[in-house]
């Protein structure tokens, strides 16, 4: 379900990676926008459109500790995550070698080209946070390994949930 919220302005063209680090930092710093889409009583991630037009796609997304994305992409879209409570986990792959992972703590955010394949888990029970993509998601790809080690991707819609295909 789209909520029309009264968020900050937009440029009414497609963001660069560093405009939208700082749209979704303004969007994180006004609770009251997102705050009423927060569950963590679902069963699974939650998540929830707080906006969306032809330019910009903006999303809460709610986290628990078993909560993890699979490894994805977000096709021709950039995107920027602010976590606002608790912290998020971030994994990228490397071929032949572990993924690196970070966490991201709540005041922190990061930004992304559409060339990134990454995994989001939570890292503590009750966090959030926005993300918005530029231009708007209508694809993802989602990754497998089959087990001869070759990477598959399939291309899912925006609006499927995201979860591990290994």
């Amino acid at each position: 379900m789209t909520t029309t919220v009264a968020l900050p302005a937009l440029p009414g063209r497609v963001l660069r990676i560093p405009e939208l680090r700082r749209y979704v930092t303004e969007v994180a710093g006004r609770p009251e926008l997102w705050e009423p889409l927060v569950r963590h009583d679902t069963g699974g991630r939650h998540y929830a459109s707080l906006y969306r037009d032809g330019d910009i796609d903006v999303w809460v997304l709610c986290w628990n500790l078993q909560d993890d994305t699979g490894w994805h992409d977000h096709d021709i879209s950039s995107g920027a995550v602010a976590v606002t409570r608790g912290a998020v986990s971030e994994a990228t792959p490397r071929m032949g070698g572990t993924p690196v992972t970070r966490v991201v703590r709540a005041g922190r955010t990061f930004g992304f080209g559409p060339d990134h394949i990454h995994r989001m888990a939570g890292a503590v029970d009750g966090s959030v946070s926005i993300h918005a993509y530029s231009p708007p998601l209508w694809r993802m790809g989602q990754y497998s390994i089959t087990p001869s080690g070759v990477l598959r991707r399939r291309a899912v819609s925006y609006a499927e949930e995201l979860r591990p295909l290994d």
